[in-house]
């Protein structure tokens, strides 16, 4: 990337997005942005089946809010626009579906707004995720999403980015009080060592390769933490969890995969494939 006309832009300094756009194979990246990641490329090598399997799970996870009548969708912390994003998985299933883009990104809202010009049922709101009041009352917000349907409510890797002092699980209720029975709620999240929650029953987190992911992390960004399946469960209190349950992500409904079958359980999954977790929830 080198159009320098947006304000904001550091190149001085990692973004988030940008560090998973070049994970994941973009372009819209700075020479700082690819030292982080190429630390996992080579440092942590199978590192990048994280992005990976978190935004496949996104993408089923969305269609199968959409594919349940769910119309309308926040999502908070959207990063950089990729190869399939949430309009497009949700419009595969309903053709009128609106969706909020939110991100505080200067990156982010130069090439999403560019990419959603044209598109009057779809937005990005420069915000940031620990302002929700802000979000919600922010006009294009209210002009695409109504409050008193159903809403799919999205925190897509987002999570782990926050330390505990910035109270995820609070924010998480704070979306939940303000929308209707029927909303749903998606999480995903990096996982740390813990029991599991899943049908395997053991811990996959408390590994060297995610102990060493997780410090670069930290160094690269000064925050976030890794959090055990129970408490990634802690913030979807009170809502009912759908199937499967809190799962890694390529257990999260995958799709058949031909004659090669799908993973069965986690024994199936690379170590990087473990340490990222996802759910669906529903406000009763």
């Amino acid at each position: 990337m080198t159009d320098d006309s947006t304000s904001g832009i550091d190149r001085s300094k990692p973004s988030i997005a940008r560090v998973y756009d070049y994970l994941l194979g973009g372009t819209d990246n700075f020479a700082v942005d690819r030292e982080v990641g190429d630390f996992f490329l080579r440092e942590l090598p199978g590192s990048v089946a994280l992005p990976f399997a978190n935004r496949q799970a996104l993408i089923r996870a969305v269609g199968a809010m959409a594919g349940g009548g769910v119309r309308q969708f926040v999502d908070l912390g959207s990063g950089l626009p990729t190869s399939d994003n949430v309009h497009q998985a949700a419009r595969r299933h309903d053709a009128g579906a609106r969706v909020v883009y939110v991100d505080n990104d200067p990156t982010v809202l130069a090439h999403g707004r560019a990419l959603l010009a044209a598109d009057p049922r779809t937005t990005l709101v420069r915000a940031d995720l620990r302002e929700p009041e802000e979000i919600r009352r922010h006009p294009e917000v209210r002009r695409l999403i109504d409050f008193d349907e159903p809403v799919g409510v999205v925190f897509s890797a987002v999570l782990h980015h926050l330390d505990d002092a910035e109270r995820p699980a609070d924010l998480v209720r704070w979306w939940v009080d303000r929308v209707p029975s029927g909303s749903l709620v998606y999480v995903s999240h990096f996982r740390s060592g813990g029991s599991s929650v899943g049908d395997s029953g053991r811990s996959s987190g408390g590994t060297e390769e995610g102990r060493r992911a997780e410090r670069k992390l930290r160094e690269s960004f000064g925050r976030g933490r890794w959090r055990t399946d129970e408490e990634i469960l802690g913030l979807l209190d009170g809502l009912d969890l759908l199937e499967p349950g809190l799962v890694p992500c390529p257990l999260w409904r995958p799709e058949p995969a031909g004659t090669g079958g799908v993973p069965a359980d986690e024994g199936d999954l690379s170590v990087w494939e473990r340490l990222i977790s996802c759910a669906l929830a529903r406000k009763p």
